[in-house]
């Protein structure tokens, strides 16, 4: 895998892991931007969401399954956010598809 995800995934840079199965993994974020901030992400490597190829859906929806738990064992499931960014006008830096769980306070509106 060519990415630093992909490494962690490989177990050869360490996180802290909140979830893992044979296909979808869950780290917190080492620059969080509210109290729950973790990074969900199909151990696949998907470099971003535009390039999901039509047998990836199930295991995406996977990943909203897994991110949807999280969610609920955090305390934020009734407020939250699940994003990812696509490409780099979008400010996507590490391109192996992967979604934000953002929580824990008021987040207010997108700009």
């Amino acid at each position: 895998m060519s990415t630093v995800f992909g490494l962690i995934i490989e177990g050869k840079i360490p996180a802290q892991k909140v979830f893992e199965n044979e296909r979808v993994l869950a780290i917190e974020d080492i620059h969080p931007i509210a109290p729950v901030h973790i990074l969900v992400m199909p151990k696949k490597e998907i470099p971003n969401f535009q390039s999901i190829e039509a047998e990836d859906w199930p295991l995406i929806a996977e990943v909203f399954q897994v991110a949807r738990q999280i969610a609920e064992e955090k305390g934020i499931a009734d407020g939250y956010r699940l994003l990812t960014n696509n490409g780099p006008d979008a400010g996507q830096t590490i391109f192996h598809l992967h979604f934000h769980l953002i929580g824990g306070h008021v987040l207010g509106r997108m700009a």
